[in-house]
């Protein structure tokens, strides 16, 4: 955008009075000459003059173009006035209807397409039929069929422009939205990401300080009197801790750049590493038993490390809350379309944790279900212990899973 243009859409009062005054001009310059003063057709100058009373509609039609942004209709009207008058009674005639089609324009180029074809054949039919059945011309003079001319442009001028115009805000508009909508995507994306990255934060923490602690309290209970078996825990805690920072660099190095060194290369864990996660819980003291089907491999990306997670945090629950007599069974098949997830426990129902215990583990495995489409229910079961089930669909879906819950922990 050039500078002229810039000032001339910041100051359009100044514009409008720098156009009244060129139309002035121009009506002016153009009132002394004949245009039929040749005798051949061609016009000839300094022949004629203006009478004083076509001066002042000159002036009068020009001073109302200054006008013409904020009152179009008013600025038609009343320069159509001086100009069917001029018409009427000028002899010669002055070119006033050169702020007619001055202000005809910009009614055409500020109003709908339906208004600039009442209003411009209305204005042309009244000033064509003025100029032809009034003055000394007769009625097929060029003088009358230009002003039907002129008239007719100006309309035709005005509403391209108005089109035009409404067809560049209309592509600004798109482009605006657009770009809103990519940049709501984006910010959609990146909470997903993050609450993502934050549930797994949570199940990696909470599963492996969980075991840490246990045999943490095992190597602390007996080490004066079996220390073989307090070095048995150590390296427990060991082999825990550094599980842990694997999965937690693996996690958090999903936040680096595309051009950071060391990036991750480990795959997310799925259902083939179950026996390794059943492991180390096993040597944390909590006995465990699996039946896993063989159907249940090859699942998306995205169910399988739902159903690991799953089945990490409800035993990372046991492991904790159950009570140190506690026995857990998962159970991974597949049903149908679905695998089906359970995990049970025989704990005693007043060590689970209430629902206000402000923990965000079961809300993390409900979001995990929601997300692949599938529906989570757990609670205790009759006669004690807990219940944790999970049917996810092998094809994950968009829609909302559903949860119920009586109990939340982690």
């Amino acid at each position: 955008m050039t500078p002229f243009v810039r000032w001339a859409r910041t100051h359009p009062r100044a514009m409008d009075a720098a156009l009244a005054a060129a139309v002035l001009l121009c009506m002016i310059a153009a009132s002394f000459a004949d245009p039929n003063g040749g005798g051949d057709g061609t016009p000839t100058w300094g022949t004629r003059s203006p009478q004083l009373l076509s001066v002042v509609f000159m002036v009068l039609g020009a001073a109302a173009l200054v006008l013409r942004r904020r009152a179009p209709m008013a600025v038609l009207a009343a320069t159509s006035a001086v100009t069917l008058a001029e018409l009427i009674t000028g002899d010669p005639r002055a070119p006033v209807s050169m702020s007619a089609v001055v202000a005809l324009y910009t009614v055409a180029a500020t109003t709908d397409r339906p208004t600039t074809w009442r209003v411009g054949l209305a204005t042309m039919t009244v000033l064509t039929g003025a100029a032809m059945l009034a003055g000394p011309l007769p009625w097929y003079s060029q003088e009358n069929i230009g002003v039907f001319a002129w008239t007719g442009m100006a309309a035709a001028a005005g509403d391209a422009v108005r089109s035009r115009r409404a067809f560049v805000d209309a592509i600004r508009e798109r482009a605006e939205r657009a770009e809103r909508t990519r940049e709501e995507e984006a910010r959609r994306r990146v909470a997903e990401e993050r609450l993502r990255i934050a549930r797994d934060l949570h199940d990696v923490v909470a599963h492996h300080i969980a075991l840490v602690n246990v045999q943490a309290g095992v190597a602390s209970h007996v080490m004066d009197k079996r220390p073989d078996q307090a070095k048995e825990a150590l390296s427990h805690v060991r082999e825990a801790s550094r599980s842990a920072l694997n999965e937690l660099r693996a996690t958090v190095g999903l936040l680096r750049q595309s051009g950071d060194p060391e990036a991750p290369t480990e795959p997310a864990p799925g259902l083939d590493r179950l026996e390794d996660l059943v492991g180390t819980f096993r040597n944390a003291g909590l006995p465990v038993e699996v039946t896993c089907s063989d159907r249940a491999t090859g699942l998306p990306a995205a169910v399988d490390l739902a159903a690991y997670r799953i089945v990490q945090e409800a035993l990372t629950n046991v492991q904790k809350h159950a009570g140190a007599e506690a026995k857990a069974e998962v159970s991974v098949v597949r049903v149908g379309p679905n695998i089906e997830v359970t995990i049970l426990d025989n704990g005693p129902g007043t060590a689970q944790p209430s629902p206000d215990s402000g923990g965000h583990g079961l809300l993390g495995m409900r979001e995990r279900v929601a997300a692949v489409g599938g529906s989570l229910s757990v609670g205790p079961r009759y006669g004690g212990g807990f219940r944790v089930h999970a049917i996810l669909p092998v094809q994950a879906h968009a829609t909302a899973g559903r949860a119920t819950d009586t109990r939340d922990a982690g």
